[in-house]
């Protein structure tokens, strides 16, 4: 059965080692240096790693994030290559679950920072882990916008979410549904229709988590 969060995470640190530490990624501020210190302060420290959902903990997750990224640049790309096996988020029984979409998401974070790059032809069995994640993922993140929203993958199959009113539809891939729900709105390719100023609204909304 393939491994999709191991593979998104060898593409991930191969992309990485090919551009170097201070590659632009999608997220702001953020170097390939700094994410990669994310993901591995995410799986490698978790003492830190709650400070990335709980604001409290906050300001210790980014001083501990600065510190892994000020690191050996080979040495922090090793790291992510091979987590721990006692990782909360990465060992062997739960990787698939929590992994395939934070590695996908991230993979491209980094290839869609870059010029020239273009969506990728996934393999069925990554779309339908995606789509999995993607309609729970809506669901989240959608809860309080205010329209009525039909979210969409063809061949997949469709999910409603929002609070309710006006109804938008939104439909692509699972993998650009993922992206643009997870708040990279900018460069997923999706398509709305419906109320023009509620889905310029929508695009330009803080969504994921």
């Amino acid at each position: 059965m393939p491994r999709y969060a191991r593979s998104e995470r060898e593409a991930l640190v191969a992309l990485m080692s090919m551009l170097g530490p201070e590659a632009p990624t999608l997220n702001e501020g953020w170097r390939t240096r700094d994410l990669a210190a994310h993901l591995a302060v995410r799986e490698r420290r978790p003492d830190a790693a709650a400070g990335i959902v709980l604001a409290p903990l906050r300001g210790y997750a980014e001083r501990v994030r600065r510190e892994v990224a000020a690191g050996d640049w080979a040495q922090l790309l090793d790291r992510l290559r091979h987590p721990p096996l006692w990782s909360p988020v990465s060992n062997p029984l739960v990787d698939d679950l929590t992994n395939t979409l934070e590695f996908f998401i991230h993979h491209e974070d980094v290839r869609r920072a870059r010029a020239e790059w273009r969506p990728r032809e996934l393999p069925a069995g990554l779309d339908r882990a995606l789509w999995r994640r993607a309609s729970m993922l809506a669901r989240l993140a959608l809860r309080r916008f205010p329209a009525r929203l039909l979210v969409q993958a063809p061949g997949q199959g469709e999910i409603g979410a929002g609070r309710g009113g006006e109804s938008l539809r939104m439909v692509g891939t699972p993998g650009e549904l993922a992206l643009f729900l997870s708040g990279r709105q900018r460069v997923a390719e999706v398509r709305l229709s419906g109320q023009p100023e509620l889905t310029e609204r929508l695009r330009a909304a803080r969504l994921g988590f």
